[in-house]
């Protein structure tokens, strides 16, 4: 699985959290940005991160700004993009369960690091159900049509 990761200036500390852990485990990623604490405009980290898992070039995304909200907004903007802000595992769960959800949104200043390893963990080794699900993810994707 290659996982397309980024955050703003508010996300670094976890970033680098998730970027030990999925080395830990052996997930492929690559790093959006951003690098420094150095002030950012998340729209454009969300849009280069969704647009990667958008083309096919990542299997997922994770996105982290200080509350995971306006990486969430901004990530769903783009077409293909089904952006879940995870505030705990049952969610990490759903998104990926029922959602097929394809990018990962956390708040840094939301969270402990601990429950957003969790949450990562969570939500990379949950598959997507299928079944009555894959009905309503048509309906999701006709609304990008509109």
């Amino acid at each position: 699985m290659r996982i397309a990761l980024g955050c703003d200036h508010r996300g670094l500390e976890l970033k680098r959290a998730i970027m030990a852990l999925l080395d830990e485990l052996k997930y492929d990623y690559h790093d959006f940005g951003a690098f420094s604490t150095d002030s950012v405009d998340y729209p454009d980290i969300a849009k280069q991160v969704a647009e990667a898992v958008a083309a096919g070039d990542f299997d997922q995304g994770i996105l982290i700004c200080s509350s995971g909200i306006g990486m969430s907004i901004a990530a769903n903007k783009v077409k293909g993009i089904r952006a879940a802000l995870c505030c705990g595992t049952f969610g990490a769960d759903m998104a990926r369960r029922h959602n097929d959800a394809n990018v990962l949104c956390l708040g840094q200043n939301t969270l402990d690091i601990n429950t957003a390893l969790d949450i990562v963990r969570v939500y990379l080794t949950t598959s997507f159900e299928g079944g009555r699900h894959l009905r309503r993810l048509e309906k999701i994707r006709g609304l990008e049509a509109v």
